[in-house]
């Protein structure tokens, strides 16, 4: 397995094993809800994600357990949160994740926020556009009908109106002209950001954002240009980049992870929920098509996601006591819904596992999960995850639990609702599960 080298840290002896335990224990009996707070880092809301936490989460971890310099990983880093939080620390941030869309977020928020300054000129690459809608209509309209393959053009037809197509080509055929790499990054985050989003949107598709589009037919899409344009400023305004660090983005799946063992300081994650329940391709899909990717391409990588509801070609793995009962709880109310879980379960341990691996003596590792509940069946994931990250060899020092927020966490429903059901009435806390590697070889 090729491994990426990460900087060398020497051993320091600045704090006894006694005082770090008690700072980890602190934070996760604390409150860890952080409800009504704003972060001042604008590059959280570049772009719409669902079910990231609240940056105040890894924030308060990586200020009180870390030091400047030291190396703060995610491996399963979503939106970039806590990479983010990483960097404006003066931490090193070291991220990996399979989904495209992830790593192209990281790209932009990591590395296009250095280059990006207020002077950019928005209005002359908006400019460009609109003189090629106007004066090349037919070259653009032959370039959208070579972009896709059959089925890829299908799912675009059936989500995107025509004219809404011909601005979409448009935009991203310019940002593709861009030779800056970081410029471009930032261009294709911006671009991504008026399909996926909370509300309006270019698609017509309602709910983007939440993984549960519907197709409303008498939906009057936003016109690409203008919806580009406001959030072009809208991201450049006051925007100031606060990192004081490297980062490290890796294309890569959180059960093999390209690190070596004893070179993380600290690891805050948050894993998908099992089943599915958050199907995240199911929304990233509706801009990585503009992107250059396939929609076969797009639901074979989705296989392949921890959680995934797929039950064939995987490979089971032996559980812990608690856990195995879990499993053949639900599978005998639902045998597919058993073997789903055993995946989940299996995946997750592969996954705690490398965190296990790559994690310093004596440092901690953060694991952030929903409440699910599978056939009407809590299946105790705080619980299960916990005996999973104990028979992988962490110590488990408490499981700290947050009322989730979910304005700020992007579910699919709100707090005022009525009658609440489905998934609203399922995902109301989560569990912060404080995991630590024994061993003192860092004088921790």
């Amino acid at each position: 397995m090729l491994q990426v080298e990460l900087p060398l840290k020497l051993p320091r002896a600045d704090e006894e094993d006694g005082s770090y335990a008690d700072r980890m224990l602190g934070l996760l009996q604390g409150d860890l809800g952080f409800h009504g707070q704003k972060s001042p880092n604008i590059f959280h809301s570049w772009h719409a994600f669902p079910a990231k936490f609240p940056p105040q989460l890894p924030h308060a971890f990586i200020a009180e357990l870390t030091q400047p310099g030291d190396i703060v990983f995610d491996p399963m880093m979503g939106s970039c949160t806590t990479l983010l939080e990483a960097v404006a620390l003066g931490r090193a941030a070291v991220g990996t994740d399979i989904d495209p869309l992830s790593i192209r977020l990281g790209q932009a928020k990591l590395i296009a926020a250095r280059a990006v300054s207020a002077g950019i000129r928005g209005h002359e690459f908006l400019e460009r556009v609109r003189q090629r809608l106007s004066q090349q209509p037919e070259t653009l309209q032959k370039a959208l009908e070579k972009r896709f393959d059959e089925k890829t053009r299908s799912f675009v037809d059936y989500w995107f109106a025509p004219h809404t197509q011909l601005e979409l080509i448009a935009l991203i055929r310019e940002i593709e002209r861009i030779e800056d790499p970081a410029l471009r990054a930032f261009f294709t985050l911006t671009f991504s950001s008026i399909i996926i989003t909370k509300s309006g949107g270019v698609s017509m598709a309602r709910d983007l954002a939440h993984t549960r589009p519907h197709r409303v037919t008498d939906k009057v899409p936003n016109s690409p240009l203008e919806e580009f344009g406001k959030r072009l400023q809208k991201n450049l305004k006051n925007m100031k980049w606060q990192g004081r660090s490297e980062s490290t983005i890796l294309e890569a799946n959180s059960r093999k992870l390209p690190l070596g063992e004893n070179s993380i300081d600290l690891i805050v994650t948050s894993p998908p929920y099992a089943s599915n329940a958050i199907d995240y391709m199911r929304a990233h899909k509706f801009s990585l098509v503009w992107l250059g990717y396939a929609v076969d391409h797009l639901s074979q990588l989705r296989r392949g996601y921890i959680g995934g509801d797929a039950t064939t070609g995987i490979e089971y793995l032996p559980m812990p006591s608690y856990t195995q009962k879990m499993i053949h709880h639900l599978s005998a109310a639902d045998a597919k819904k058993g073997k789903v879980l055993h995946r989940y379960y299996s995946e997750m341990t592969e996954s705690l596992s490398e965190m296990q691996r790559v994690l310093r003596p004596g440092c901690a590792a953060i694991v952030v999960v929903g409440t699910s509940v599978i056939r009407g069946i809590d299946i105790q994931i705080h619980h299960c995850l916990r005996e999973i990250g104990e028979a992988v060899g962490f110590e488990h020092v408490h499981t700290g639990v947050r009322q989730l927020d979910r304005d700020k966490r992007m579910m699919p429903a709100r707090w005022n609702r009525k009658n609440n059901t489905g998934i609203e009435a399922r995902m109301h806390e989560e569990y912060v599960i404080g995991f630590r590697k024994p061993g003192t070889e860092d004088g921790r």
